[in-house]
This record gives C-alpha cells, sequence and structure tokens, in this order.
C-alpha cells in the first residue's frame, strides 16, 4: 500500500494554496489542503499492482544509455503493455465481466492473460451506494442536452483539465494534445459517450464499465512507465532517502526524447516525484472527474440552462459511480453542487499556484483551440470556439492555457452582445414557451460542426466495438432533431448543419 502520508521533505504546496480557506465539507467530512496533499502521493494499487505483474521490473540503466541499448532493454516490456491493452479491447457489456475471460491469442504469456482477467473481474463492480434511479435520470439528461453536451466537453471539461500542471505535463509528454490533440478528443468521447448511454454503468446491457476500466488501466500503465516501477515502491524509496540530495528524481533518457510510441515517450520523460508527485495521482484523478460532473452542469447554468438541483445531484452520483469504477476515493467526491464547487476551486487553486517551467498548458490550449477551429467551416462561427470556452471557463482559465486574447476584439464585442441579447430573449419567452431556448441553437450549430469534425468522421472513427459503435452513431443520429424546439428553429438549424440525421 502506499503511505498514507506525503514523505517528510517532498514538495508542500505554497501559503496561497495550502491556505487559509475552510476545508471542503461533504456531508460532514473535510476535505482540506492537508487530505489533498496525501493524495499527492496516492494512486490505484489494484491497477498499479495489474501492470507491475504485466512488466515486472525495469532495467535501470545511466542516463547517457543510448536508443538502441534502451530499446534493446525494454522492447519486451513495452510488448507486453500492448498485448495487455489488446486483451482489453475484448471486453464487452457489463453483464459480461464478473466472469470475464479473455479469448487466447498467439504469443500472448499467461501470465499477461490471468493479470488482466483477475483485473477485470476484481474491479468490475458498482460501488453499494450506487442507485440505478439516479443513474438512468443521467443518462436521459444527456441525451436530452446531446449536442450540448460535447460542446461542454470541448468548451469546458478539457480546457478545465489544463489547469493542473502535473495534469497537462503527462498530456505534454505524451504529444496527445500538441501533436496528437484529435485523438485525445475522440478517446476522451469513446469513454464519456459509452457511460452515459442508455443503462451505460448500471445495467448489464451497457458498455460503460469495460470503457472505464480500459482508462483506469492506461493511467495504470503511464505511472508504471514515468517511474519506471509501482508507486507504492518509489514512494517508499523517498521516504527512506528524503534527505539525499536528487532523492525522489527519475532521471530522462534523453536518447529517446520524442520517442515513436506513447510507451517510448513516458518512459524517457523523466519525473520529479519529491516535488510534484505521483502522476495520475489521486487528486488528479478526482478533479478529471469533476470536469466531466460539475463543469458540465456549471457550464449548462452559464448558458441559462441550468438543471433542477435533483438533476444535478443524479449528474453528479453518475459520475461519483464512475469515478469509484475507475479507482477513486470516496472521500474525494462531492454529492451536491455547492460541496462540488467548493472541491473544484480548492483543487484548481492548489494547481494554479504550482508553477512549471517550462509551463505545459499554453501549448496544449492552442492545440485545443486550433483543432476547434479547423472543424468549423462557417466563418463567422470559428472565433466562437474560443469564446464560448472564455465564457463557460472565465478568463483565469483561459489566461492560464493561453487563449485569453486568441479572438479578435470584434468577434469578443459580438460575442457579449450576442450572448447578452440570447440570455434577455430567453428568458422573456421562456415565461410562455418553458422550453425555448436561442442558446441551445447556437449551441447545438456549434457542436454540429464539431462533432462532425472530430467524433463523426469515418476515416477516423470512435475507436470502440462494432456493436457499440453502431449505438453510439444511432444516438448521435437522433441528436438531429430537437423535439424541444419548434418548426422553425429546427429548419433554421438545418440550413447551418445538414437536414435529418447527422451524419446524413
Amino acid at each position: 500500500m502506499i503511505a498514507e502520508q506525503a514523505p517528510d521533505g517532498v514538495r508542500q504546496r505554497s501559503a496561497q494554496a495550502q491556505g487559509q480557506a475552510a476545508p471542503v465539507h461533504r456531508g460532514g467530512s473535510p476535505v482540506s489542503d492537508v487530505l489533498l496533499e496525501r493524495m499527492q502521493y496516492q494512486a490505484d494499487p489494484p491497477a498499479d499492482d495489474t501492470v507491475a505483474r504485466i512488466v515486472g521490473d525495469w532495467r535501470v540503466l545511466g542516463a547517457d544509455a543510448g536508443a538502441h541499448d534502451l530499446r534493446a532493454a525494454h522492447e519486451a516490456q513495452w510488448l507486453r503493455l500492448a498485448q495487455a491493452t489488446s486483451l482489453l479491447e475484448q471486453l464487452g457489456d457489463n453483464g459480461s465481466l464478473e466472469d470475464w475471460s479473455p479469448h487466447p491469442q498467439p504469443g500472448i504469456d499467461d501470465v499477461i492473460v490471468r493479470a488482466v482477467e483477475d483485473y477485470v473481474r476484481a474491479n468490475q463492480a458498482l460501488p453499494a451506494w450506487a442507485r440505478p434511479d439516479q443513474l438512468r435520470r443521467a443518462e436521459t439528461l444527456f441525451m436530452d442536452y446531446g449536442p450540448l453536451s460535447c460542446i461542454l466537453l470541448f468548451c469546458a471539461s478539457l480546457p478545465e483539465c489544463y489547469v493542473l500542471p502535473d495534469l497537462s505535463a503527462v498530456l505534454h509528454m505524451a504529444g496527445q494534445l500538441e501533436q496528437r490533440t484529435e485523438y485525445r478528443i475522440r478517446s476522451t468521447a469513446a469513454m464519456i459517450f459509452p457511460v452515459m448511454m442508455k443503462g451505460g454503468m448500471g445495467e448489464a446491457r451497457g458498455n460503460g464499465r469495460a470503457q472505464v476500466l480500459k482508462v483506469r488501466l492506461i493511467h495504470a500503465t503511464i505511472r508504471n512507465l514515468i517511474l519506471r516501477g509501482r508507486p507504492s515502491d518509489v514512494v517508499g524509496a523517498l521516504g527512506d532517502a528524503q534527505n539525499r540530495v536528487g532523492a525522489g528524481v527519475v532521471p530522462p533518457h534523453p536518447a529517446l526524447a520524442g520517442g515513436i510510441t506513447m510507451y517510448e515517450a513516458m518512459f524517457a520523460a523523466g519525473w520529479k516525484l519529491g516535488e510534484d508527485g505521483l502522476p495520475c495521482n489521486q487528486e488528479e484523478l478526482a478533479y478529471t472527474l469533476l470536469t466531466f460532473s460539475y463543469v458540465f452542469l456549471r457550464g449548462m447554468r452559464h448558458l441559462g440552462l441550468g438543471l433542477p438541483p435533483a438533476d444535478e445531484e443524479a449528474f453528479l452520483h453518475c459520475w461519483n459511480v464512475t469515478a469509484s469504477v475507475m479507482g477513486v476515493r470516496e472521500d474525494l467526491m462531492a454529492h451536491t453542487m455547492v460541496d462540488a464547487a467548493a472541491l473544484f476551486e480548492r483543487m484548481q487553486s492548489r494547481g494554479r499556484a504550482d508553477v512549471r517551467t517550462p509551463d505545459p498548458r499554453p501549448g496544449l490550449g492552442h492545440a485545443l483551440m486550433q483543432a476547434m477551429e479547423d472543424s468549423i467551416p462557417l466563418p463567422w462561427l470559428k472565433p466562437f470556439a474560443v469564446l464560448m470556452t472564455r465564457h463557460l471557463c472565465g478568463t483565469r482559465t483561459a489566461a492560464l492555457i493561453g487563449v485569453q486574447d486568441r479572438a479578435p476584439w470584434r468577434s469578443r464585442v459580438l460575442f457579449k452582445l450576442v450572448m447578452g441579447l440570447v440570455r434577455g430573449v430567453d428568458a422573456l419567452l421562456r415565461l410562455v414557451w418553458p422550453r425555448f431556448s436561442i442558446a441551445r441553437l447556437v449551441t447545438r450549430v456549434l457542436g454540429y460542426h464539431l462533432m462532425v469534425r472530430l467524433l463523426l468522421d469515418q476515416t477516423r472513427p470512435l475507436k470502440l466495438p462494432q456493436g457499440l459503435l453502431n449505438h453510439v452513431n444511432t444516438m448521435l443520429d437522433a441528436w438531429g432533431h430537437d423535439h424541444d424546439a419548434p418548426m422553425w428553429m429546427n429548419r433554421l438549424e438545418d440550413r447551418w448543419t445538414t437536414p435529418g440525421a447527422w451524419r446524413g
């Protein structure tokens, strides 16, 4: 098990981050900076132990080792990780996971097969506190606001992910946002859609848990590659050598810098454990899940489409259940919007106070904005990607990820005028038609163009089993008609998107 407290002598956040604010409370349980600091050195033992079983011990080579020697020493272990990932591609629906066994594949060691099988069987169950009625309600909300859900992913959830420097550093290492931006977006959608589709987490026919288990093992793989070992062992060694100069530093391997695979890039990057905690640690995992739940709901409010408290809590509950299957500790979950807002702000303020040099966040923000702008064919709509991000996340987050001044000032003024007018008209007309929303129309149009380019492109389909991919495509097609809008608004939307089903 990983030590409950961070080792003495390792990095402590600044006074601003450790602060002076009162602890967040969830049902009487405080989520303090002391707890969050400990979570910097907590990972996910079940998943980490599985990866350790798969790869074994890494050879220790000097920092001056050449690329040929490094590949010769470690290619077999990188291959074992790839083979484990290929076994996970066989996962089926939720009902099949309890007794799941992968089909044998030539060349894959039985140790790998047993490790993956044990991992899936031991971690597939929902927590005892999961409520099926709330899961179903969250799924209905996602369907009702489908295209808007994608806007909130692109323009709110992903940008907020980049605020934590250590989290951004891991993404930067993999090159997944600067060089493989669309791949990262599609990978995220490949988890969110199965989780939020009908029966996603709670029913035997759903497929959400399989996708979550895949992502969970990817996180453990990243930790093992960066640290070159099991996180609990590395943290333990740091505690034993806390007074030694350079303790807690995993030196980089410059010869593999810019490696051709994610495995090489992660293995070569190096890491300062004493300063930065564990990569993909418990605090970062909990924060990321909040960007899919709390940030989504906050964005709905910012667009004037806020949900009733019971619906918001159902949505939070669904993602808390998902977080549990992902290996996140229950004391890092929030169950109401008040608690979620306080916990999110506490985590983010700690990240804002943590300075990295060079700062990976602007590069990631620029890449994401560019991918969205390239996906929008209507010239007048292109600036709306960055402007919507500013609107949903605020100027502070926009500045941290380097997109504060990306849009021309004329576009910024026009956007504010349009959003102000839309909010006013919507508020007035909802007195007569409660479901009327121009904001919904605007975000559906923007969402359509982003989905067509980034998610529905048939040359780069979402990486999902074919049966599940068919269900996702059917769901996306159903979003082509807004049942809550009058006919004239649907016709107007068709002019700016495409008539009928969105895959045409």
